[in-house]
């Protein structure tokens, strides 16, 4: 098929028929669907996504509705034309769902989205099929931004419109700015790279490719009973109303919920929302399946003391004050002390391992309260911070740590769940029970501060298959309630572009972490969000000893800045043989992806006993200077000395730029 024509300016000088245009229609059906399901608001749930991105695209041809018998499109032209315009009439379809009245109540969904949508399905939800790790961050990162924002990276990387052509499409559609639109858009073709058409065209972003599942059975049946009742409430009550007193005045409602109803605002009687068992917010069982945001919020509340009215309200008053609870505190250096500003989410409630625990979330901080069932020791609390979280970041909490090891409480949508010794790559992965309630048995924990490091436990997690296909990824305790994401960066492949983190469950990544495992060694308690291996370098020795890996670990943390390693991996017999540790440094953007240039060195004796200065750049090192006078070719040098040397290098990039080495700081 040639390809598509895009000039959205094209002014038709005449009128073709229905017929003509809707087998334009029928043609591009998988096109428009996709760029109408990429522009419409996450917010409004997959399932109804999904609908009304079809919706949006059969009801693009007005004079289907209104018995027109033509629409504006060249009748000398090939259908690819005709495309151009109805790309244009779904776009402002899709765009409207986002556009509120100036007077219209924030609380409320726009107008548009308040319309019931064709086709409509009863019993079965839908959801677009799911895609890969990468494909899940876009799909977050295009949830953060608004429609016109969507619409311009769609024309851009989906379509492969050009700049103009896209502010032309954006201002037909009745979008005030096209050129703000136009510039986050590129904020975020810069954080996809090329492979931003590659992942709009995969099946996550696909609405004509969806999997389905029936709606919650039970629910269905207690509702029907209830509209029953209700209906016979209602009439009863309309009996009333015409000779009874006047009702009482009703507490006050706030806004919605976000669960279809709306949330009470009116405070226990002497007390604050925030410390009021009853306002805790409880997210719906299945929205973690129903929704672009995988992270706490999605968690419903578990546990077999959920209405334990008297625990909660214990647990929030200790989070309000701990000193006035008699609680023990305990949080990172990062995490703010300061209480809930409204009620909180409910995780978790329930008795594990000899202790009553509630678990809590305000947002962007989890709280752990625990109260010895026997009474033996004061209550403890634990916050940790939770900004920003992902289906990665927010898979687990710790809810109970004791001497046996530490519980998780795993995430709703996590399948399957392991455990497996870091520094042993080749050993087998144990498979973790986890009870009804989604709390694991206890997982032996890492080596204590000071004690030989001879194993380090990881969990294997593994989403649904619901949100994300075939992604497992490992976890690991570093003393505090989120658990770290350890993740692994390969080595550069030949003429490929930058690599992105991935998952450190393959036998590459295993390698690498088995040799760098214990480096995690002194990071409990310091906030840690995700731990990434990026292997940048791979050098041959000389004197024909073999060859070794470069690497750059970064700890990065809750609140942002990182703290990077760099060490030398010389083939060894063991697998957990230790590296060479040649630089150290922080806060720092290197080795993540807005610091993604590198040079380090160290020195080096060969089996002879001669010394020799080694460094090795990034994938963008085109040439390094060592010790100020001699220039090597490539990314990588072996630089003999006299004596021990003490090498200086210094890297040089496109265009002319230099790079100095990371040391230890």
């Amino acid at each position: 098929m040639a390809p598509l024509p895009h000039r959205p300016d094209a002014a038709p000088p005449a009128r073709i028929g229905l017929d003509r245009a809707e087998a334009v229609v029928v043609e591009r059906y998988a096109r428009l669907v996709r760029l109408a399901h990429l522009v419409l608001p996450p917010a409004l749930g997959r399932h109804r996504r999904v609908l009304l991105a079809h919706g949006v695209v059969q009801r693009a041809l007005p004079g289907l509705a209104t018995g027109r018998g033509q629409v504006p499109v060249p009748d000398g032209s090939t259908d690819p034309v005709g495309y151009a315009w109805v790309r244009g009439q779904v776009l402002s379809a899709a765009l409207a769902f986002e556009h509120r009245p100036r007077l219209w109540p924030r609380r409320l969904p726009p107008p548009r989205a308040l319309r019931p949508g064709l086709p409509a399905v009863w019993g079965l939800r839908f959801f677009p099929r799911a895609g890969g790790t990468e494909e899940l961050a876009l799909d977050r990162v295009l949830a953060e931004v608004s429609a016109p924002t969507r619409a311009a990276f769609a024309l851009d990387a989906l379509e492969e419109l050009g700049t103009e052509d896209v502010a032309a499409l954006l201002a037909a559609a009745g979008v005030a700015d096209p050129e703000a639109a136009l510039k986050e858009a590129a904020g975020v073709r810069a954080r996809t790279g090329e492979a931003a058409g590659v992942l709009l065209a995969s099946q996550e972003f696909d609405p004509c490719q969806v999997q389905t599942r029936p709606t919650d059975l039970l629910s269905r049946r207690r509702k029907g009973r209830l509209v029953g009742v209700g209906l016979v409430a209602v009439a009863a009550s309309c009996a009333l109303a015409v000779s009874g007193p006047a009702p009482a005045p009703g507490p006050e409602v706030s806004e919605a919920d976000g669960k279809g109803g709306v949330a009470p605002v009116a405070e226990a009687r002497g007390g604050t929302p925030a410390l009021n068992p009853a306002l805790l917010r409880r997210t719906d069982a299945a929205q973690w399946a129903d929704t672009a945001r995988v992270d706490f919020t999605a968690w419903p509340p578990r546990g077999g003391r959920a209405e334990d009215t008297e625990l909660l309200g214990r647990a929030l008053r200790a989070w309000s004050s701990p000193e006035a609870a008699g609680v023990k505190l305990a949080r990172s250096r990062t995490t703010p002390a300061v209480p809930p500003a409204g009620p909180p989410r409910l995780l978790y409630a329930g008795d594990v391992a000899g202790a009553a625990v509630v678990l809590l979330h305000d947002g962007t901080r989890a709280a752990r309260y625990a109260e010895p069932l026997n009474g033996s020791s004061p209550p403890s609390l634990e916050v940790a911070r939770t900004d920003e979280a992902d289906v990665t970041t927010a898979a687990a909490l710790v809810v109970s740590r004791t001497e046996s090891g530490v519980r998780f409480l795993l995430a709703p949508w996590v399948s399957e769940a392991g455990t497996r010794d870091l520094l042993r790559p080749g050993g087998d992965a144990r498979k973790l029970r986890v009870d009804e309630d989604g709390v694991t048995e206890a997982v032996a924990g890492p080596p204590v501060a000071g004690a030989a490091c001879e194993r380090w436990p990881v969990v294997r997690l593994r989403s649904s298959p619901r949100i994300v296909e075939d992604h497992a990824f490992l976890v690991t305790d570093l003393g505090e309630l989120t658990a770290a994401h350890l993740s692994y960066t390969p080595l550069p492949g030949s003429g490929a572009g930058a690599r992105a983190p991935r998952e450190a469950t393959g036998e590459a990544a295993l390698a690498a972490w088995a040799r760098v495992g214990c480096r995690l060694a002194g990071l409990e308690r310091s906030g840690v969000r995700a731990v990434n291996t990026w292997d940048f370098a791979e050098q041959t020795l000389p004197e024909e000893a073999g060859r070794a890996v470069w690497g750059c670990t970064r700890v990065s943390t809750w609140r942002g800045p990182g703290h990077v390693l760099v060490h030398l991996r010389p083939e060894a017999g063991r697998a957990a043989a230790p590296v060479r540790l040649v630089g150290e440094t922080g806060p720092t953007p290197a080795c993540s992806r807005f610091g993604q240039h590198l040079v380090a060195s160290t020195t080096w004796r060969a089996p002879s006993g001669r010394w020799y200065s080694l460094a090795a750049g990034s994938r963008e090192v085109r040439a390094l200077t060592v010790s100020g006078h001699q220039r090597e070719r490539g990314r990588t040098a072996a630089v003999r000395a006299d004596g021990e040397p003490d090498p200086r290098v210094t890297g040089h990039l496109p265009g002319g730029d230099e790079l100095t080495e990371l040391e230890y700081r």
